[in-house]
């Protein structure tokens, strides 16, 4: 779509940055190499810039992270006192980007709560099942407690994945998550299919690597579908989404 994007990696596992450079060389890199430097004071001696990664893509950028995150993600994030601004202070130390996207673990721990305190938006992605959806009520929370400190944050929507037609059970969950949560479910549903598999063992984002493929197409979707809910909300020049 013609935007420079970062992506931040904020999960210990290090999903994001391994599915672009492989686990052979994201668990050796450094702490002043991942984002953990940010939360170290690493970034005092080195410059944070060079934390950023260039991808295959040359319009994506990423701050990558691996088990050198894991010390920072402590169950109660308060007990980080000015720690838990850390990705805030990082990503202002940082030259503009049109939007950053910051990929979350699976709980609120302190890489999440940073990561809310850093952000304009939040995106909450929910597998249509129990495990998923009755874990949003503790997800609300959370953004309502982050809007203390953060009153720029906002709830721009959940949006359902791993999706499987095919299942009455995902059929159903996703028309009850719409029934309660309305509008704030996006429109665009990400499916369960071999293409993000493919594009992931191949270190390549689905968008480039099988662009004529469905999930290529809805990947697509979703992004505009975003950019349209933060157009509406204030702009999208350089917000960061926490998801």
């Amino acid at each position: 779509m013609g935007l420079k994007v970062l992506l931040i990696d904020a999960d210990p596992q290090g999903s994001l940055s391994q599915g672009f450079f492989g686990s052979e060389l994201v668990e050796t890199l450094e702490t002043d190499e991942t984002l953990a430097g940010a939360f170290d004071g690493s970034f005092i001696f080195h410059k944070p810039g060079l934390a950023v990664r260039s991808t295959s893509s040359p319009a994506i950028s990423i701050v990558p992270a691996n088990q050198c995150l894991t010390r920072f993600n402590v169950p109660h994030p308060e007990r980080l006192g000015l720690e838990q601004f850390a990705l805030h202070d990082f990503l202002q130390s940082l030259p503009p980007f049109d939007i950053t996207l910051i990929d979350c673990p699976p709980n609120l721990y302190g890489c999440s709560w940073s990561s809310l305190l850093a952000s304009d938006y939040v995106v909450i992605p929910v597998p249509p099942e129990d495990f998923g959806a009755q874990g949003l009520r503790v997800v609300h929370q959370a953004i309502e407690n982050a809007q203390l400190l953060n009153p720029r944050l906002s709830l721009l929507g959940h949006v359902v994945t791993r999706f499987d037609r095919r299942l009455v059970v995902h059929r159903s969950y996703e028309q009850k998550l719409r029934e309660i949560h309305g509008e704030s479910v996006l429109r665009t549903v990400i499916p369960e299919v071999s293409a993000f598999k493919v594009s992931l063992a191949c270190r390549c984002p689905v968008g480039i690597y099988s662009p004529r493929t469905s999930a290529a197409c809805l990947t697509s979707e979703l992004g505009r579908e975003i950019l349209d809910h933060i157009d509406a909300a204030k702009g999208y020049s350089k917000e960061a989404v926490t998801a």
